[in-house]
Formats: C-alpha cells, structure tokens, sequence
C-alpha cells in the first residue's frame, strides 16, 4: 500500500472512530464518562483522551457540570434553528434559574409568533406576593416590558390603530409607543409601570439569535413597590445574561458558566 494511501487509510479511521464516539453519546440515555467511552470504545485510554479533546474544541462534544460528556454546541446550534422555541428555553433555562436566584423576582421568557408576543418559559419569584405563571395568559404587547422589547427593537412593527387601555398608564396612541422604544433602545431595556396592572411593573431586555435579530425577550416583572427603585440595576443584570445567552445561541459560548 502506498504512503498516500496509508495516510486516506489511518485518516478514514481516525473519523470512524470519532464518529462512533459521537454517536454513542448521542445515543446514551445520560451522561457518560471517559471511562464509560473508553470502555464502549474499545481504544487505549491516549487515543480516547485525543479524540475526545478534538471533538470538544469542535462541538460536537462537551462535558456537564460533573465532568461526563453530552451532545456539543454545534446540535443544539442545529436544533435552535430547526426547532427555536423548544430549543430556546433549554439554553435559556439555567440563565433564568439565574436571574431568579440573584433578584428574588419572577423571570421570563418571550417570542414573537405572527404579530403576537407569547411567553414560552417562567421562574417564578420567590417572594409569595407578585408570583403568578404567566405563560398561559394573552398579554398584549404594548403592556408589557418583555412585548415592548419586540416594538422598540422593530422585531414587529408597531400596530397603526389605537392600542386597547386595559389600565390608565397604558399606552394607547402607536406613536407614544415608538417614542417609549427609542427611549428603551437609548438606555438598553424596556419597562412597563402599572400598564397591565395597576401596581406591577416590569423590565426586558433583547434576546439576539445567531443572524443577530431579536428572537426573544428576557425580562423580570414583579410588584412596583419593589421594583420602581431597582430598575437599573435589574436591566444592567438582564443584559449582561441577554449577552451571554446571545453568545450561546450564535454557537460560540464558552462550555462553563453557560447563561
């Protein structure tokens, strides 16, 4: 056999065993192990260790919290953009549990289906006063933070007619509600003040998918008692795990610290 096609030979090998690795992850009901890879594999522990290295720095591979090693990056890039929403609130998830833990306030998830704004995950608050699951309720856009982000980053055009009062802080004239984006887009987030209910407020921030379009809102609503002082700090919070979830979705986020 010729050296060339030795080198095709060992080449072709190297991505078959790859390959394999790969799809045994894939194919686990959990997490596994170097060990548990090794051992299914059958190659010395050297070639395993390489392998996995490479197929980590690809995507196509990465390790959980615990060290054990699940389908990379890349799959789920794949999967957002073939199946978002679902996808969506998986990556989104721990940056909400987050979010949660360092507010104390409720924390949610939205995208735009049609011309309607649809909330498609929740964290709850840990405070028993402002708790209410939201994800089931028809919100009007133009009342909330989390819709106002899709106007005021003209992910959906703002609605030519009057707008419904469903409070006396809503805003109802079209051409308020754009100025209220510009103000939003100027200081990074959107909020909302006693315009769905009266006594709740609210704050959300821009989600961007990997063509850097908004695909989604993330936001904190809660009593305005406890909000209306907090404002800043809680659109400086959104935003920084609004970037890093945006750097996730692009496929480029570092494998620790993911939110």
């Amino acid at each position: 056999m010729s050296s060339t096609r030795a080198e095709a030979s060992t080449g072709t090998q190297a991505v078959d065993r790859a390959a394999a690795l790969v799809e045994t992850v894939v194919h686990a009901d959990a997490p596994l192990s170097f060990a548990d890879l090794q051992a299914a594999s059958g190659l010395a522990k050297s070639t395993t260790s390489r392998m996995l290295a490479a197929l980590e720095r690809g995507g196509l591979l990465e390790r959980d919290a615990g060290g054990s090693y699940v389908a990379g990056s890349l799959f789920w890039l794949y999967a957002a953009r073939h199946d978002p929403w679902e996808e969506l609130v998986r990556l989104a998830r721990p940056a909400l549990e987050r979010i949660g833990e360092e507010t104390s306030e409720s924390v949610h998830l939205s995208v735009a289906r049609g011309d309607k704004v649809v909330q498609v995950a929740q964290v709850d608050s840990r405070y028993l006063l402002g708790t209410r699951d939201w994800t089931e309720i028809d919100v009007p856009a133009h009342t909330s933070a989390l819709g106002k982000v899709f106007y005021a980053w003209q992910a959906l055009p703002v609605p030519a007619g009057p707008l419904a009062a469903l409070t006396e802080n809503t805003i109802t004239d079209p051409a308020l509600l754009v100025r209220d984006g510009q103000r939003a887009r100027q200081r990074g987030w959107a909020v909302t003040d006693g315009e769905l209910e009266i006594g709740l407020s609210g704050v959300a921030v821009p989600v961007h998918g990997a063509r850097g379009d908004v695909v989604a809102a993330l936001g904190i609503s809660g009593p305005t008692t406890r909000l209306e002082d907090r404002l800043e700090e809680l659109g400086k919070n959104l935003s920084s795990h609004a970037t890093q979830l945006s750097t996730l979705l692009r496929g480029s986020a570092p494998k620790e610290g993911v939110a």
